[in-house]
């Protein structure tokens, strides 16, 4: 419940079980909060003990367990680092126990977005042209090729084109051939050249790489057409030569690509990626609870909605095995757990150091904390399918896919797995953007919200004020909507997304 007492700081107490309030504004030494006078002054986002807590006890907020005590608690007293510790504890996976069916809504009923339905029946949100490469050493002539398309003027005679993006990134090469860098990264290739929300696409490389297209395109039966083309800088003979023949590729493309047309169809077409970046202690409170009802209601549309960033559900991840649609999808949830607690302690981490410098001042302690916040990202429908990194998602409704906890390599295995539109809240103030997928920014606070305006879609600080999360989901709900048709985020209008695409980097460098 929020309290607002008169003459005292307002807090909310998420559970009946916490041990701790949150302060929603700063608590001062003396204050009466809960009846307790605290005893430190407590930053805004931050908690306060609201009952002894001995050494050693949990301590509790969501009802669950964020952390142990590393030293006697007094009621009053400011909870972070310096008292609150993270140690193992087991959790009870319950798999599938509360699994329930999903009522959507049929066809005729749903809610509606204008899209691009492509030739194979998916449906894109955007209409974009992509100049992929298979190796950083092609990187440089792939922003050429599109420097010189913007340059030229010519896309103003093609009015239904967002734009030519070059999606490039620092791999390719000195990696084994045969491995699992090697399998994510032609994944994702493969998956952003056919995300519903591009026209088109141009492959460059440099010809001698470890990641050789004709490889590439034998195994995903690629042939070249009107809106699919290869070509590497060894082949054609040089930088300016490959330049050249790259512009005239997407020339060619431009026409065909600007044939496509937005059509009425139902929000079942809608697969929505959901991150959470610069979190602070009002995501799980505020934009996170809000974007998960929104959620609910995608999923009773009939879409799919895709929570990632493995590291960001450790500690909560008990709660989505128990919403696993069967045992094996919960078990195999629990397989990523495992395998990122071994990749943290082979490269001689551990998983509490995700929280950022910019976390932690916001107000999250640990990354048991976290992750209950982030978790709520997902709604509260059956768990239907988990996914390694940038796999082609096939599975309606509420679905996992395993990601690092960065953002951009993160989104970019969600949009390699075919995410259409893209949803983000931030209580720091991410500056992100996801071409071709929109990206739509959503402030856990009202101070951030009004602080980066120009940033930022969605205020859902008012929530603190008494906005409530069923009202806010509807109108996230709303802009999804309005967004997949082709209103444009904020990061959109400034130029964000570029820059944008890091697929994940895993194994050796040789």
């Amino acid at each position: 419940m929020l309290d607002k007492p008169a003459l005292t700081p307002r807090t909310v107490r998420l559970h009946d079980r916490d041990n701790l309030v949150v302060a929603v504004e700063p608590i001062e030494v003396g204050a009466s909060v809960h009846g307790v006078t605290a005893r430190q002054r407590v930053p805004r986002g931050h908690k306060m003990a609201i009952a002894a807590i001995r050494q050693g006890e949990p301590v509790l907020k969501f009802g669950q367990i964020i952390g142990f005590a590393s030293q006697q608690v007094l009621p009053g007293d400011w909870l972070h680092e310096h008292n609150v510790a993270m140690h193992e504890f087991s959790r009870d996976y319950r798999f599938a126990e509360d699994a329930r069916p999903e009522a959507i809504l049929p066809v005729e009923a749903r809610a509606t977005f204008e899209g691009y339905r492509r030739a194979n029946g998916r449906v894109g949100t955007r209409n974009y042209l992509a100049i992929l490469t298979s190796v950083n050493c092609s990187a440089s002539v792939a922003r050429f090729i599109a420097k010189e398309i913007e340059r030229s003027g010519i896309l103003a005679d093609y009015p239904h084109v967002d734009g030519v993006i070059p999606l490039v990134h620092g791999t390719g090469c000195a990696m084994d051939t045969k491995g699992e860098g090697y399998d994510i990264l032609k994944r994702t290739q493969w998956g952003y050249a056919a995300n519903p929300n591009m026209a088109g696409v141009l492959m460059v490389g440099l010809g001698c790489e470890a990641f050789q297209i004709g490889r590439w395109k034998e195994l995903y039966n690629l042939e070249e057409s009107d809106t699919f083309r290869s070509m590497t800088i060894q082949d054609i003979g040089g930088t300016k030569k490959t330049v050249a023949a790259g512009v005239a590729a997407v020339r060619d493309m431009l026409p065909i690509a600007n044939r496509a047309t937005r059509e009425t169809v139902p929000a079942s077409e809608l697969m929505l990626a959901l991150q959470c970046g610069g979190s602070d202690g009002y995501s799980g409170i505020t934009a996170n609870p809000a974007l998960g009802a929104a959620v609910d209601l995608l999923v009773h549309n009939g879409g799919t909605a895709i929570l990632s960033e493995t590291p960001e559900i450790y500690g909560a991840e008990h709660l989505l095995t128990r919403r696993a649609a069967t045992p094996e999808i919960g078990e195999k949830l629990i397989g990523l757990i495992r395998w990122w607690e071994d990749y943290t302690a082979r490269n001689k981490a551990e998983m509490n150091n995700n929280p950022s410098p910019g976390n932690k001042a916001g107000g999250l302690t640990t990354i048991l904390e976290k992750s209950l916040g982030a978790a709520a990202k997902g709604g509260t429908t059956v768990l239907n399918g988990v996914y390694h990194y940038a796999e082609p998602v096939t599975a309606k409704g509420f679905v996992f896919m395993d990601t690092p906890g960065y953002d951009p390599a993160s989104a970019t295995g969600q949009v390699a797995g075919g995410a259409n539109v893209l949803c983000f809240t931030t209580g720091r103030g991410s500056a992100y953007g996801c071409k071709p997928t929109p990206s739509i920014k959503l402030a856990t606070n009202s101070e951030i919200y009004r602080r980066m305006l120009d940033d930022m879609d969605i205020n859902c600080g008012d929530i603190l004020d008494g906005v409530s999360i069923e009202e806010k989901s509807r109108e996230i709900f709303e802009a999804i909507l309005k967004m997949a048709s082709g209103q444009r985020t904020k990061s959109e209008e400034m130029g964000y997304g570029d820059a944008e695409f890091v697929p994940w980097q895993v194994g050796a460098t040789m």
